[in-house]
C-alpha cells in the first residue's frame, strides 16, 4: 500500500500488567487481567492525554516529557491494580484452605488501592535509582577509570557503553525470574494484539498468534533511543562546557546533564514517532534494530488465553467511540434444514 492511500491508523498502546495488559486509545484506558477463576476483569477509566488537553504543552520536545510522566503514573497505577486482583485471589485460596479468616482479609482490602500521589511516589523512588544505576554510576566509572575526561565524544561513548552493558545485564537478569516471564508473554500478547488491530484483521486469538512479538513503538524500544540520544546529546553539552569553562569534572558533568534528561527524552520521544512514521525506510530500520532485537528479550510467544485478555483490553479501550475502528466481524449465516412432511 502506498503512502498515498494508506489508511491513517489510530495510535493505541499498551503495558503488560500482573496475569493481564493495559491498552490505551486516545479517549480511554482498559486494563484486563486473567482471575484464578478463569473470568477476566477488566477496569475502564476515561483518559485523554495533557497534551490535548493543553494545547500549550503539545509542542515538539516537551510534550514527549509531558507524555512520558503521565505514562508512568498511569503504568504505576495500573500495575498495582492488577497486583492487587492477584492478590486477592491468592487470599482467597488461602481463606478456602483455611490459612487466613475472611474477617481479616476485608479489614486489609479496605486499605488497598493505589492514589496519584503514591504512584508519583512510586516513581520517584524507581526514578532515583533508576538514574543512579543507570546514569550517575556509568559517569563516575568513566570519570575515575579513563583519563578521557576532556575529550567530549569519547567520554560520553564509553560511558554510554557502560550504561548500555548494565541495561542489558539487568534485563537479561530479570528475564529469568518465574514472574517476570509470565510479565514477558502478556507483553507480547499486547504487541501481537495491537499488530492485528493496526493490519485492519479481525481481532480473535487466532489472527493475533500469527504476528511477530516485537513492536517499534515499544517502551523497550524507546529506552534504547535514550540510550543512543543521550550519547550524541551530551557530548554536544559537554564540548560546549569545555569551550565555556576550559574544564569539567564528575560534578560538573552530573550538575548539568541530570537537569537536561527530559529533554533527552523528548527528543527520543519525537525520535520514536518518526520512526514509526517512515519504517520502510532503510536508515530507519537500522536505528530500530537494537531495541527490536531487545525485545526478543523483553516479550515472549503468548498463548491464546493471554491474547484473548489482551483483545478484551483493547476493545474496552476502543468503547462505542471506536467501535468501527475495527475489522468487522464475519457474519455466519445459520443454515435452515426444512424437514420433509
Amino acid at each position: 500500500m502506498n503512502n498515498n492511500t494508506e489508511e491513517k491508523i489510530m495510535p493505541v498502546g499498551g503495558q503488560a500488567v500482573i496475569e493481564g495488559v493495559m491498552m490505551r486509545s486516545p479517549k480511554r484506558v482498559a486494563t484486563a487481567v486473567r482471575r484464578t477463576n478463569g473470568n477476566i476483569e477488566v477496569k475502564v477509566q476515561e483518559y485523554e492525554s495533557l497534551t490535548k488537553r493543553k494545547k500549550y504543552l503539545n509542542i515538539p520536545i516537551f510534550r514527549g516529557a509531558v507524555t512520558l510522566i503521565e505514562v508512568m503514573v498511569l503504568g504505576i497505577k495500573t500495575l498495582q491494580w492488577s497486583a492487587e486482583k492477584a492478590m486477592d485471589d491468592i487470599e482467597a485460596e488461602e481463606i478456602a484452605s483455611g490459612k487466613k479468616s475472611k474477617k481479616k482479609v476485608e479489614k486489609k482490602n479496605k486499605k488497598s488501592g493505589m492514589s496519584t500521589f503514591s504512584a508519583v511516589f512510586s516513581i520517584g523512588i524507581a526514578l532515583i535509582i533508576g538514574i543512579g544505576a543507570f546514569f550517575v554510576l556509568p559517569l563516575y566509572l568513566t570519570t575515575t577509570v579513563f583519563s578521557i575526561e576532556k575529550q567530549a565524544l569519547a567520554f560520553n561513548f564509553v560511558a554510554g557503553g557502560i550504561r548500555i552493558i548494565f541495561f542489558l545485564l539487568y534485563v537479561w537478569g530479570i528475564s529469568f525470574m518465574k514472574d517476570v516471564k509470565r510479565l514477558f508473554e502478556y507483553h507480547g500478547a499486547e504487541h501481537k494484539t495491537i499488530f492485528a488491530f493496526e493490519d485492519k484483521v479481525v481481532l480473535s486469538p487466532h489472527n493475533a498468534q500469527k504476528y511477530i512479538t516485537y513492536h517499534p513503538r515499544c517502551g523497550t524500544s524507546f529506552l534504547v533511543i535514550v540510550m543512543l540520544v543521550s550519547l550524541i546529546f551530551f557530548a554536544f553539552v559537554d564540548t560546549l562546557i569545555l569551550h565555556w569553562l576550559g574544564h569539567i569534572s564528575f560534578v560538573i558533568r552530573i550538575s548539568t546533564h541530570l537537569p537536561l534528561i527530559p529533554i533527552v527524552g523528548g527528543i527520543s520521544y519525537e525520535a520514536l514517532k518518526a520512526s514509526a512514521k517512515n519504517i520502510d525506510s532503510p536508515i530507519v530500520r537500522a536505528l530500530i534494530a537494537p531495541g527490536l532485537g531487545l525485545q526478543r528479550i523483553t516479550t515472549s510467544q503468548p498463548d491464546e488465553r493471554q491474547l484473548e485478555v489482551s483483545i478484551t483490553a483493547l476493545k474496552a479501550a476502543l468503547g462505542e467511540d471506536y467501535k468501527d475502528e475495527l475489522a468487522a466481524e464475519p457474519v455466519i449465516e445459520s443454515e435452515v434444514v426444512i424437514a420433509s412432511a
